[in-house]
């Protein structure tokens, strides 16, 4: 008899990007008791793959996605990404980890608002360590590939709110990481501009091979990824 599929099982077509197992992650509440968040998550993604994360809210999805990107530490369990574990690694080691490694996109852009829609994007590759002129080269580039070539200039405060999140999807890009995490990435954007969204942010993972983790409540973006996961009591099962 065959053993029964693991709900965070990748499909096992190519090279792992994420693997996590066995994760936990508890908090002190207020009065002192553990709240136990997540109880023993167990999942591998791919390289190219789409998986959305749903589930209700306040069940640690977000929580979830911060220790899969390393911006927080599980309690116990194992996470790798790209074959490297973050385990006793250094806040400033997480730091360049995470801008060499992961992509965020959030629900709110966070871009730096003194700073052109051009500058935005070329941040992480100067962080990197890549030139000026490489750095703009490839913000250029990916701006141009989500029809913003006329708004490098822009600062957010110019851009329409779909504008913003584009920017914020290219420059979680810039450096071609092969896992982009997105927390709710169309939330707070109307039906007509979410969709616009979703469409690059699919062609772009597609164009650019990045595995893609999709934490949302939006039914028409999560029936878009190769894989549904609904996150209760703390652990993944397949969404039914």
């Amino acid at each position: 008899m065959s053993e029964p599929a693991v709900a965070g099982a990748a499909p096992s077509t190519g090279e792992l990007v994420v693997e996590a197992l066995d994760v936990h992650r508890s908090f002190q509440s207020p009065d002192g008791r553990e709240l136990h968040v997540l109880r023993g998550v167990d999942l591998e993604i791919e390289s190219g793959e789409t998986i959305a994360i749903v589930g209700p809210s306040g069940a640690g999805k977000s929580t979830l996605l911060h220790i899969l990107g390393a911006l927080d530490r599980p309690t116990a369990g194992a996470v790798r990404i790209a074959g490297r574990g973050v385990a006793g690694l250094t806040d400033r080691q997480l730091a360049r980890f995470r801008n060499e490694l992961v992509g965020f996109v959030f629900q709110f852009h966070h871009l730096l608002r003194d700073f052109s829609a051009l500058e935005n994007v070329m941040l992480p590759r100067l962080v990197a360590g890549a030139s000026r002129e490489e750095a703009e080269s490839r913000a250029r580039e990916l701006l141009e590939e989500v029809g913003l070539g006329e708004r490098l200039s822009h600062r957010p405060g110019k851009l329409s709110g779909g504008e913003q999140q584009r920017v914020a999807v290219v420059r979680a890009l810039a450096n071609e990481p092969p896992l982009l995490l997105a927390d709710e990435p169309s939330g707070n954007l109307d039906t007509e501009t979410s969709q616009r969204l979703h469409d690059v942010l699919f062609a772009l993972v597609d164009d650019h091979g990045s595995a893609l983790v999709v934490v949302t409540h939006d039914r028409e973006l999560a029936g878009r990824t190769g894989r549904v996961l609904r996150l209760v009591g703390g652990v993944l099962e397949p969404e039914s």
